[in-house]
């Protein structure tokens, strides 16, 4: 792989995750499954890829950039769609974002949510890094009126207690740790990660256990159609009790997930046939979960069917289902041009002209990205008006 090498400060990191990951192969018998290997390489303690804080957002020497790095257009749309919803679940309501990367969609999406009269009484942030935690208050507290940022508030877990308003996650499914199966004669073999005689990683199949097998055989069911020898895939059993432990205890509000994915039948169809698992280094993707561990994301796509089951299992009703370009356009984006051709600086115009692009257009992130929505106790079907496609779930 052409990859650009790590300075030694950052290779001797990866190289303590690594011992903490053979470590717990070790520990565990001589075998982990491999979401256990991607759970610690993004989030052991201190050594993971999104808690040891080194930089990973935006572009320049980050290994992605998210819709929110781009600019404000991205939180502008989103702050149209929810700000009927907070207006009318009125004063308590809280705007809940999970993950928050380096706290530019709160710098943006508070402001917007003014303009429109419709401020959260709080706005949580939930993040695992405390490095990026600190990079958000500093950011919030530079970007922010006082008021806005008098209602930033960063939580440990998700709320105990019942709670009204938003919750937002923009990009935290594709970094959920997911198991990893192979069909065999079959059946269903989950893959592990073993040691090598030097110590390197390897990846060897064990048969799966009772809730990964269910898993799989209920996605067959659903696609009506048996997955074939050799068929190599990720699923997530878990996702039905991670909604629930991030929503459940949502009384009256919506849910908003923007991410990158397939409705099931498109995402386990035959010519995927080794999944969607991903690897992301310094603006490079490649296919290599075990290079450099702690340095770079692990990703797989979001099976968005999967996603509707466990809102509408956790009591929730299903809102809707789009394309980001289509989100986008539903909610002010021709508004937003029209604000474009308004800026006096030509620098700038092209370059929310760009973002706009970037964000909207098939062959960038206008249709590889999706939005879905559910709803307690409001409406929010009309966030998804301008192209729900909620047929091919």
């Amino acid at each position: 792989m052409d990859l650009p090498a790590p300075e030694p400060e950052a290779r001797a990191h990866s190289e303590r995750l690594s011992e903490l990951i053979r470590a717990q192969v070790r520990a565990a018998g001589g075998a982990v499954p491999f979401s256990r290997f991607m759970e610690l390489a993004l989030y052991a303690p201190g050594l993971g890829y999104y808690s040891a804080g080194a930089r990973k957002f935006g572009g320049g020497g980050g290994d992605f950039t998210t819709a929110p790095e781009l600019g404000p257009a991205f939180a502008t749309a989103v702050a149209e769609a929810v700000a009927p919803v907070l207006r009318a679940l009125g004063h308590g309501a809280c705007f809940f974002e999970l993950g928050g990367g380096s706290g530019a969609f709160a710098a943006a999406v508070l402001p917007a949510l003014a303009a429109r009269g419709a401020s959260p009484a709080e706005y949580w942030l939930l993040e695992p890094s405390a490095d990026l935690r600190e990079r958000q208050q500093q950011r919030l507290r530079e970007a922010l009126p006082a008021d806005l940022h008098a209602r930033c508030r960063w939580l440990e877990g998700p709320p105990e207690a019942e709670w009204r308003g938003v919750l937002f996650a923009n990009e935290v499914l594709d970094a959920l740790p997911t198991p990893r199966f192979a069909i065999r004669d079959g059946e269903v073999y989950e893959e592990h990660v073993v040691l090598g005689a030097e110590g390197d990683f390897l990846r060897v199949d064990q048969p799966a256990d009772a809730l990964l097998r269910a898993a799989v055989r209920h996605l067959e069911r659903d696609i009506e159609a048996k997955l074939p020898d050799g068929y190599r895939s990720e699923v997530l059993p878990q996702l039905p009790y991670w909604v629930q432990a991030i929503g459940g205890l949502l009384r009256d509000g919506v849910m908003l997930f923007v991410d990158y994915g397939y409705p099931r039948a498109e995402y386990y169809r035959a010519g995927r046939s080794d999944g969607t698992l991903r690897c992301f280094y310094r603006q490079r993707m490649h296919e290599d979960p075990f290079f450099l561990p702690g340095l770079q994301d692990l990703t797989a796509s979001v099976d968005f069917t999967a996603l509707a089951e466990a809102g509408v299992n956790a009591g929730f009703d299903f809102a809707g289902y789009c394309t980001q370009a289509a989100f986008l356009a539903g909610n002010g984006l021709q508004a937003q041009l029209e604000a474009i051709e308004a800026i006096a600086d030509p620098l700038e115009q092209h370059r929310r002209r760009q973002e706009i692009k970037q964000l909207s257009l098939p062959g960038e992130m206008g249709e590889r990205f999706q939005a879905m929505g559910f709803q307690r106790g409001v409406d929010f079907r009309a966030a998804f008006a301008a192209g729900d496609l909620s047929r091919r779930l």
